[in-house]
């Protein structure tokens, strides 16, 4: 499965895709980038005057990148019906350092495990230095949409 055809599999509208591009992907991980445009409607109230990335859009773009990307690739060969998706079901993240408008961020994440329907990674965000802004765990689960 190409980039391009994990990006096309994204459950994701335009408001609320937090993957720019894909570097690398293996049954073993995957790497990925995202710039946080600084109108995003977000940063007009998070917050007033010091717009700040909010911590559950650095755990939505963590989850997007590392798990639900990673997911879709790893279940690319099985047989599966139409409306399989990732769920994130839980997550442990440390965050370390603030991120702000206009930062691109690459976020690296390592599979733990993946049985019985459960993907586990280990997940970090780095900044443009190299610097990790956040760094953690993140667990979901292959869920079916039943209207499909």
């Amino acid at each position: 499965m190409t980039k391009e055809e994990i990006l096309a599999k994204l459950p994701y509208g335009k408001d609320f895709l937090f993957v720019g591009d894909l570097l690398s992907i293996s049954e073993n991980g995957i790497t990925g980038t995202y710039t946080f445009d600084e109108s995003l409607p977000f940063y007009q109230s998070h917050f007033k005057d010091f717009p700040i990335t909010p911590a559950v859009i650095l755990t939505e773009t963590m989850a997007q990148i590392g798990l639900v990307c990673l997911g879709i690739f790893l279940t690319a060969e099985t047989e599966v019906v139409k409306g399989i998706g990732v769920a994130m079901t839980s997550s442990s993240v440390d965050f370390l350092k603030p991120v702000y408008p206009g930062t691109k961020v690459l976020v690296n994440s390592e599979k733990i495990y993946f049985r019985f329907n459960k993907l586990s990674c280990r997940v970090i965000m780095k900044d443009e230095s190299g610097d990790t802004v956040c760094k953690g765990t993140i667990s979901g689960m292959l869920t079916m949409n039943s209207n499909e």
